[in-house]
């Protein structure tokens, strides 16, 4: 009987899985992909597909495409649960997918501590493809009226975010926008004292508004409310507060870290579990805390690759090794940027240009897959 591969999920660290899909299929192997959508888009081009720079089509590719064009079987659904005992992947459909090697890469959510349930005009800056429906939404009541909108959180994605809202105001029969950011602390408190100034310069020489040290309690339809008990009321809301794994681990009863991420060793391998592996957002790498950022995601690509082969055929496996610095480039929505790679600190229009290079070399190299 054939060895089961099972790929949950095709985000940043199973791109390069996902590009030679084909190979463990010509090597003998039962592959299957879950995902809970057809499509994977890139994050680092989200805010820019908010702020009109891209199309959803530049900032996707086909899971369901790549999976299939190589010989192997696409499943749209959740992952709900693994069963590592019976090394079973149950389905929020129902079914369940037999493994005798399992890789996850189910990414991140926005906490849920602000928000609950569902509301109406408020969108979580995850999934991805939840901004494209932000922006629509936004386009569509700007062309009737001024349209007030506040950003929650106080990181780079709340900056972002709150840049490329901006720009839709700037469109052609649209009323200008009333952006505010909402910040608990310092807007991006863990960044120098030089990448912050020059955030707010951008922010203010736009008229978007920055309230700091004002923790938001609570959101729902058309309001934010604070810890000290005060209001605001809003059109539109994005919760951009931080990001944290995947629940599926927890309440499976797998050993995770305080973050609730997959515990995982050096390998990418759960050791309570050596059949299961993850990278990305997803995992608590065990030999040092990971920022939540995409470059450590791509950086475990070739890892995975290789001892998942590994895994299946009885080969050695290659440790991850995270590497120090890396470059981040903020997307400020007016077609300019901030570059930051310890030490260095500049922006400007050239900063944004390499930044959209770079984005769109990478997605073209996933894109040629489909």
């Amino acid at each position: 009987m054939k060895k089961k591969l099972v790929i949950a999920g095709a985000g940043h660290a199973h791109m390069l899985t996902m590009e030679k899909l084909s190979s463990f299929v010509d090597a003998g192997y039962d592959v299957h992909v879950v995902g809970p959508s057809a499509y994977h888009y890139y994050s680092g081009m989200g805010p820019g597909m908010l702020g009109l720079t891209y199309s959803p089509e530049e900032i996707r590719f086909s899971v369901k495409t790549v999976a299939e064009k190589q010989g192997a079987t696409f499943t749209l659904a959740k992952v709900q649960r693994i069963d590592p005992i019976r090394q079973r992947v149950c389905l929020d459909s129902g079914g369940e997918l037999p493994y005798d090697v399992l890789s996850c890469n189910l990414g991140s959510q926005v906490s849920a501590d602000l928000l609950s349930e569902p509301q109406d005009d408020v969108f979580a800056v995850k999934p991805i493809e939840k901004l494209f429906q932000a922006r629509q939404r936004i386009l569509k009541l700007g062309r009737t009226k001024k349209v007030s909108v506040g950003v929650v959180g106080g990181g780079v994605s709340a900056l972002e975010i709150a840049g490329n809202v901006w720009r839709l105001g700037q469109e052609a029969q649209m009323h200008p926008l009333d952006v505010v950011l909402f910040t608990g602390h310092q807007l991006l408190s863990h960044y120098p004292e030089r990448v912050r100034q020059m955030a707010y310069s951008s922010l203010r020489k736009r008229a978007i508004r920055i309230e700091e040290n004002r923790p938001v309690q609570a959101v729902a339809t058309g309001q934010v409310i604070f810890a000290a008990g005060q209001s605001c009321d809003l059109d539109v809301i994005f919760i951009a507060t931080g990001v944290k794994p995947s629940v599926v681990f927890r309440e499976s009863g797998l050993p995770t870290g305080t973050d609730g991420g997959l515990l995982v060793n050096r390998y990418l391998q759960c050791p309570a579990y050596p059949t299961i592996f993850a990278g990305g957002d997803c995992i608590h790498f065990t030999a040092a805390p990971l920022d939540k950022v995409g470059v450590y995601a791509v950086r475990q690509n070739p890892v995975i690759y290789h001892n998942l082969h590994a895994a299946l055929g009885g080969g050695k496996f290659e440790p991850f090794k995270p590497k120090g610095k890396y470059l981040q480039i903020f997307n400020l929505g007016d077609d300019t940027g901030i570059f930051y790679r310890r030490p260095f600190v500049f922006g400007g229009p050239g900063t944004f240009r390499l930044k959209n290079y770079i984005d769109r070399k990478f997605m073209k190299r996933y894109q040629a897959s489909e």
